[in-house]
């Protein structure tokens, strides 16, 4: 088996293998932790690096994924190759075929591990969906032509700072008063009083 490993025309799998085997060494101990957990930055539909894979699991794991694909198809044809015609494929045809065989198996297997892992998260909203949740002026005096700073909280928890104006005519908040944000015009959210005390705390 080692000899077979050994082998000249085995070496470039044999070297793959082992960098597989090297960089899950390394995530084993957590050396890497915040390399594992970058993606590349490409939505990669319709394209060929959406096709193998790119930016549906970390990039380590497709590294390991397309080395692992590489080193095994390699030395599968080569033992097959040895079992049929007595002799290893020479290098400059088994690693360009193998390289060639494992794209589309690398592809497969990313689209599987993609669908099972757990995907990130993100918390990010746009500001359109503040739309119906309710807001706390918190600075200045809110009127018609006169927005006010309010803060509100969206369904993540977290806080946002907007301008707001009254949408009824003659109607105006104050600081501390409670709002519902019913619709947005640009920058500026237009709200309604809601007729209840503010259950935040102005920040002073």
């Amino acid at each position: 088996m080692l000899e077979f490993l050994g082998a000249g025309e085995n070496l470039a799998f044999a070297v793959a293998l082992a960098v597989m085997l090297l960089i899950g060494a390394v995530e084993a101990v957590g050396l890497s932790a915040g390399m594992a957990g970058h993606e590349i930055d490409l939505d990669g539909d319709g394209d060929w690096l959406g096709w193998l894979g790119v930016g549906r699991i970390p990039l380590l794991m497709l590294l390991c994924v397309l080395l692992a694909c590489f080193g095994l198809i390699g030395l599968i044809g080569q033992q097959i190759a040895l079992s049929t015609v007595g002799a290893l494929l020479p290098g400059w045809i088994a690693a360009p075929a193998a390289g060639v065989a494992a794209l589309p198996v690398t592809g497969l297997i990313a689209r599987g591990l993609g669908r099972i892992l757990p995907q990130d998260e993100t918390t990010a909203i746009d500001i359109g969906e503040l739309v119906g949740l309710s807001a706390t002026i918190v600075v200045g005096r809110a009127a018609q032509g006169s927005p006010a700073k309010a803060r509100v909280r969206d369904y993540h928890g977290l806080t946002h700072y907007v301008m707001v104006e009254p949408d009824n005519h003659g109607h105006s908040f104050g600081e501390g008063e409670e709002i519902l944000l019913v619709r947005r015009e640009g920058n500026v959210f237009r709200a309604i009083a809601t007729g209840r005390p503010s259950p935040l705390q102005l920040d002073r």
